[in-house]
């Protein structure tokens, strides 16, 4: 399946992170045995061209201690608006390290990472820059059978100083790690199964330093429930954030909120729940205070949960905050997946979407356009050029008031028994405001086929 996938012992770490004019930075970091536990992962990565030409791209590849893993670097070209998948990647089994795409156009990219497939899958969305600090919103070990790890990426041009400090959700003492180098370019792996000084039991969140710009990506495995939710971590926070899905006794399926407070001060939050597009019930706003650097979960099942809820979430704040949403369903085939909130004064009234897919060898995606703007707005739907055949799908168009979200799936209606491999740009009216995840899903995979990223504003 043409989805995305690099590495055969590795895991892979993806960020894209905009260096210069036109550089992009997509982290593929293999996963040594001890992180892996009897896990073996391959991963890959998709590129989408943003500019109506043809984009040519060089591909680097770093070990992790800074070496070059292919000489020389590889070279392609991708069409215009269109999307190339980057798998089996270039470097051999084995890999251990990440990668460097630059390119003449304007590009972004996503990775996904499959473990023990089909067991575990998570994808990842790429950075347009880096921080010297980095917020992970929830970190886990031997929470109910999850463990956390996560690699960094020095996206700097000298060699990186960084170090982890992890902060309980509860009551107890927190615990600074020992500083590790990171050259430039490469990437290092924080394995939290191995870190015995977080005591049997962590659930929390952490704050990395650097003295380099640096980014993060956070896997969660779940070894009892076997899924995997991937989020990448968080160089600012905001006083808003948008969550544009979230769901309740939606066929198994329910969400749960990950708040971390980034503030020096005491946090007051309020999550605000959008118009419910699968039914009746309307949940009562929760809200929560956080203490510096604490975070806290809003779990969307019991308590008030007693009818089904597909909508939105708008979380607010006094202080700086960032959020998470993992979507789980813990019935029959376990499945998770994980996607960042979205900071609104950052959104446009363009997002892209490079990977989107139906009838994929049994993959297809389904993505949430969230309004955050003050007003209704008009939303436009482009599909790009098909990678995976001549079929060739109609836009869409509609309306979204303030605070809701659209949702489109790539099944049934047009899309039928026709295949689509490709990518996807959503237009709203000028001025607009809007953000957007994607779900890529395999109904009938014995595993936790089950992906999300967020797209990309612009």
């Amino acid at each position: 399946m043409p989805i995305a996938y690099v590495m055969e012992r590795g895991s892979i770490m993806k960020r894209l992170s905009i260096l210069l004019a036109v550089a992009i930075l997509v982290t593929l970091v293999a996963v040594p045995a001890a992180i892996a536990q009897g896990i073996t992962y391959t991963s890959g990565y998709q590129v989408q061209n943003l500019e109506n030409a043809t984009a040519t791209v060089t591909i680097a590849y770093y070990n992790q201690d800074g070496t070059k893993a292919v000489n020389p670097d590889v070279s392609g070209t991708i069409p215009a608006m269109g999307s190339v998948t980057y798998f089996p990647i270039h470097a051999s089994d084995g890999f251990n390290g990440s990668v460097v795409v630059s390119s003449d156009k304007k590009i972004v990219a996503i990775a996904n990472t499959l473990g023990n497939n089909p067991q575990y899958a998570a994808s990842t969305e790429g950075f347009d820059a880096g921080a010297t600090t980095v917020m992970l919103p929830l970190i886990m070990r031997g929470n109910a059978g999850y463990f956390t790890w996560f690699n960094v990426q020095n996206v700097g041009a000298s060699p990186a100083t960084v170090t982890v400090n992890f902060v309980r959700g509860s009551a107890g003492n927190n615990y600074t790690a020992p500083a590790v180098t990171i050259q430039p370019y490469a990437a290092s792996t924080f394995n939290q199964r191995d870190l015995t000084a977080l005591g049997t039991q962590f659930v929390g969140s952490a704050i990395v330093t650097s003295n380099q710009p640096i980014v993060a990506t956070v896997m969660q495995v779940g070894e009892t429930y076997k899924n995997m939710m991937g989020y990448n971590g968080f160089t600012a926070g905001s006083r808003s954030v948008s969550l544009p899905l979230v769901m309740a006794n939606n066929s198994g399926y329910y969400t749960g909120i990950q708040i971390q407070n980034v503030s020096p001060g005491v946090a007051n939050v309020t999550i605000a729940y959008g118009a419910n597009i699968a039914g009746g019930f309307v949940p009562t706003n929760e809200s929560a205070t956080l203490q510096s650097n604490e975070s806290k979960t809003f779990i969307q099942q019991g308590g008030q949960w007693t009818g089904k809820y597909v909508g939105s979430a708008t979380v607010t704040a006094d202080q700086d905050i960032v959020a998470i949403v993992n979507q789980v369903k813990m019935t029959g085939t376990v499945q998770g997946t994980s996607y960042n909130g979205f900071n609104p004064v950052n959104a446009t009234n363009k997002v892209s979407a490079p990977l989107i897919m139906a009838n994929n060898s049994n993959y297809y995606t389904g993505f949430q356009v969230m309004n955050v703007g003050a007003g209704s707005v008009n939303i436009t739907v482009t599909y790009g050029p098909n990678t995976g055949g001549g079929f060739a799908p109609a836009g869409e168009t509609t309306s979204v008031a303030p605070g809701n979200s659209y949702n489109s799936i790539q099944s049934g209606g047009q899309w039928g028994a026709n295949k689509y491999v490709g990518s996807a740009v959503v237009t709203a009216d000028a001025g607009a405001k809007i953000v957007m995840i994607v779900n890529q899903v395999n109904p009938v995979a014995a595993g936790d086929q089950y992906m999300t990223y967020d797209g990309f504003n612009y």
